[in-house]
């Protein structure tokens, strides 16, 4: 080997940091690309179905790479990153935009809460069944315990009528009304939960069926298939029969492809429909440290309009009650 005395040439300094500044591009326009892709494609395999929830935060981000990959002038990472940003946005950002359904009918307001084992605070539930004047209330995680809290803080007074199965921990369900409940009953999901469910006929309209719903949640692998088969056995509307509201924590967000194939039988998002679907539900108020997200809803036939949705808060449990303000079809004269 001929030994030249020359030092072997370095790649100029301005090119590795190049390489690197590409590098970092790219991993930053990576995860907006990736959850467009599956957010696109329906697919909620594995532990998708967790990171599926929070979508919202993910199109929220997808700004920035965008930002990033103009400023660096990349041409390929921008085009991703504007493709993504823009796939997410027409996902999310409808959410915010009201389209409420039919506006005539008879006002119906609705209130739904899962409990957390029974613990959510008896006196906040029943102020706010009284301040807003909420005529049908379903409950998730109802336990004897809450029964009989509810009770002694005066939940009879306000709604009379109920249809209730309370068991210790999570799987009790009830639902109250300002009216006669008929063919009161519950039914047990493949998750083990009950579905208290109930026909009201509220003066002037017509009847209407409500249950309230409360599928396994996708904890573990395991409760997956049990989670999508307890989502896909809700009722569906019959269009020729009673119109139908389901209330409750569905454990699923709009951006899961399961819940979107139930609403897409024939029901209508409360949130949604009334431009508030972007405000939590479920996630940080029993001090755990993670973002708000949709998992509780208000499905609703789609003869019954929406005026209006709020989320307020419910000491006691890691849930949000959801107030939705109903618009039910009248009944015949």
């Amino acid at each position: 080997m001929t030994d030249t005395g020359r030092p072997a040439e370095s790649p100029p300094v301005g090119s590795v940091r190049g390489r690197i500044g590409t590098v970092l591009i790219w991993v930053l326009v990576s995860p907006a690309a990736l959850g467009a892709a599956v957010r696109l494609s329906g697919s909620e395999r594995g532990r998708l179905v967790q990171v599926l929830a929070f979508t919202p935060y993910l199109a929220a981000w997808s700004v920035v790479p965008v930002l990033i990959a103009l400023a660096a002038r990349h041409r390929a990472a921008l085009v991703v990153a504007v493709t993504a940003a823009a796939l997410l946005g027409v996902a999310v950002l409808p959410r915010a935009l009201p389209a409420r359904g039919p506006a005539g009918g008879v006002a119906l307001p609705v209130m739904t809460a899962n409990l957390w084992f029974g613990n959510a605070d008896p006196a906040t539930i029943v102020e706010l069944v009284h301040d807003h004047r909420v005529a049908v209330l379903g409950l998730q995680e109802f336990t004897p315990q809450a029964r009989d809290a509810l009770a002694a803080a005066g939940l009879g007074a306000l709604l009379p009528y109920s249809s209730l199965a309370p068991e210790p921990g999570p799987s009790g369900s009830a639902v109250y009304s300002r009216f006669p409940i008929t063919g009161p009953g519950a039914r047990r999901n493949d998750g083990g939960f009950l579905q208290a469910y109930g026909t009201i006929q509220p003066p002037g309209a017509g009847p209407v069926t409500i249950e309230s719903v409360h599928p396994l949640a996708p904890t573990v692998p395991r409760t997956f298939p049990v989670w999508r088969a307890d989502l896909a056995a809700q009722p569906p509307p019959d269009p020729a029969g009673t119109p139908r509201i389901l209330v409750g924590d569905f454990n699923a967000t709009l951006d899961h492809p399961s819940l979107r194939r139930l609403i897409a039988r024939g029901y209508r998002d409360a949130a949604d429909a009334s431009g508030t679907g972007l405000a939590g539900t479920w996630g940080p108020y029993d001090g755990d440290p993670i973002p708000p997200v949709a998992l509780d809803h208000v499905l609703v036939d789609q003869r019954i309009g929406v005026r209006d949705l709020a989320v307020r808060p419910l000491a006691g449990t890691d849930h949000r009650a959801l107030l939705a303000w109903l618009a039910v079809p009248p009944g015949s004269p």
